[in-house]
């Protein structure tokens, strides 16, 4: 297979989790649009680390070759497809590398939310400022709201093993949208992922189908684009 055929498995298999980006995409400038998808397909592939189910050694193997794969790309040298896209971007990539086992430690059974928030607290940050370069913002970034959209992931893929214990379900939902910031300080293609992410926690909590309706999915890409609430 080509290294062309592999980078757009990646990217489909992300867009294949978020159908709604064919919509919200449009919102994003198309100069950025590939290297979008390229970093959200990234973040997916440490996602899928973290929601290891069964032996966590292979997940955690895969964790190490991500590590020097970053580490190299800090020496503008890359082997994975997605890097041909990503690494020629002079990010913090060795920071973040320094940062994914923050991931591995959020499997575990959280003490409560703000522990939860604090143990990706780092990862986060990295994100935050790998997407300052890709994408040129140069103001502060909330990284916080990056923090609460993976607990989401996580709560998705581990149920009631993702909260404190005690915490119910419908408990645990609440927590994460009272923490997760309606108008996040990040990069607009962030931005519009998180509002979405938000929009099916609510969406869910709320008993409704997870998927918005499209006309919805617009107003809320369109509104996380430009900054509004």
């Amino acid at each position: 297979m080509s290294q062309s055929a592999v980078l757009d498995s990646f990217i489909d298999k992300w867009r294949s989790r978020w159908p709604e980006w064919s919509l919200a995409e449009r919102f994003v400038p198309e100069p950025q649009r590939l290297v979008v998808l390229a970093w959200f397909a990234l973040l997916q592939e440490f996602e899928d680390i973290m929601n290891i189910a069964g032996d966590p050694l292979p997940a955690d193997a895969k964790l190490a070759w991500w590590q020097q794969e970053l580490r190299d790309w800090a020496q503008q040298r890359s082997r994975h497809p997605l890097g041909r896209v990503l690494e020629p971007v002079r990010a913090p990539w060795a920071e973040l590398a320094q940062a994914l086992p923050a991931i591995q430690d959020a499997r575990a059974m959280p003490a409560s939310l703000d522990a939860a928030l604090a143990g990706l607290g780092d990862f986060a940050a990295a994100v935050v400022a790998v997407e300052a370069v890709l994408f040129g913002r140069g103001e502060p970034a909330d990284a916080a709201a990056v923090a609460v959209q993976w607990l989401d992931a996580r709560r998705q893929a581990a149920g009631s093993a993702a909260a404190p214990a005690g915490i119910e379900a419908g408990q645990w939902r609440a927590q994460l949208l009272r923490r997760w910031p309606a108008k996040p300080r990040l990069a607009r293609a962030h931005r519009v992922w998180s509002r979405l992410a938000r929009l099916r926690l609510q969406r869910e909590h709320a008993g409704k189908p997870v998927l918005a309706p499209p006309l919805q999915q617009l107003w809320h890409s369109w509104r996380a684009a430009s900054g509004g609430a």
